[in-house]
């Protein structure tokens, strides 16, 4: 039976390959082909060469949205895994209700997008108008700090929750060890359960970046790019360029943005990736 599963394994494999390549990598290689094209629908489709991609820089949006994505997601990377390492060492402790904490913490990973923008939307407004601030449509800081907050509150107890895998794993042997030879609570923090946790931390790094990078739901509904396009980040403008404006060559601009975008936040994702894996401590 085993020779006859080996013999005909690509028999099993065969449906799943197929719906990758006609999910996920025909479209992906006709969105390619399609950014060095002028075209109204995938039928109507004329070959410009290069021209959408020079044409990107036609006004400075893409590079402004570029910028403030950049600046959003080295805070909210930096803050989230911060305050979810925290509340993971925290609730890693012998405490009365941590079960109930960590539930509470993750729930708001739960909840999509567009629901989570439109209710901070709300929130943010209302205390904005109590401090006689501008509200979050008629200033970008206010709209920045606006989006930090909730993908904070979206994303921490989800990668709360991957941490305390990761310190629960933790050997006690070591940490027992350590207390021995006279370790202080903060050696044994750094020299024994960061680098035990690299793999996790390396795991969180990579989603809250990719995820920062990517962010379009809440950017939609929580500032929809305003005041101007002063707050909108690399998605909401891709797919603005794309669908709000008239005329076939934004179209082919939008989906070389789109490229450019892919290019961009793979190799950040991959340098981070080949940073951290170095650090890892195998167990």
């Amino acid at each position: 039976m085993e020779k006859a599963i080996r013999k005909f394994w690509p028999i099993f494999v065969l449906p799943t390959l197929g719906a990758f390549a006609i999910g996920f990598l025909w479209p992906f290689v006709w969105g390619v082909y399609l950014s060095f094209c002028r075209f109204t629908t995938v039928q109507n489709v004329s070959f410009v060469g290069l021209q959408n991609y020079a044409n990107i820089w036609i006004d400075n949006t893409f590079t402004h949205a570029f910028f403030f994505t950049a600046a959003f997601t080295v805070v909210s990377v930096a803050l989230i895994n911060v305050f979810a390492f925290a509340l993971a060492l925290l609730l890693t402790r012998k405490l009365r209700g941590t079960n109930l904490f960590r539930t509470v913490f993750f729930m708001p990973n739960l909840i999509g997008g567009i629901v989570l923008g439109y209710i901070w939307k709300t929130l943010l407004d209302g205390v904005l108008a109590l401090l006689d601030r501008p509200l979050l449509a008629l200033d970008a800081t206010a709209g920045f700090w606006g989006l930090i907050i909730l993908m904070c509150w979206q994303q921490i107890g989800y990668m709360m929750v991957i941490y305390i895998a990761g310190l629960q794993n933790v050997p006690i042997d070591l940490i027992e060890a350590a207390r021995v030879d006279g370790a202080t609570d903060f050696q044994t923090l750094v020299r024994i359960k960061i680098p035990m946790v690299m793999s996790n931390i390396t795991i969180c790094l990579f989603l809250t970046l990719t995820n920062s990078f990517k962010l379009f739901d809440q950017n939609l509904s929580l500032t929809n790019g305003l005041p101007g396009k002063d707050s909108q980040m690399l998605a909401l403008n891709i797919y603005d360029t794309f669908y709000a404006r008239s005329g076939p060559q934004w179209k082919g601009i939008g989906q070389a943005k789109a490229v450019i975008f892919f290019i961009v936040v793979a190799a950040i994702a991959l340098i981070q990736l080949r940073a951290t894996r170095s650090k890892e401590v195998q167990q």
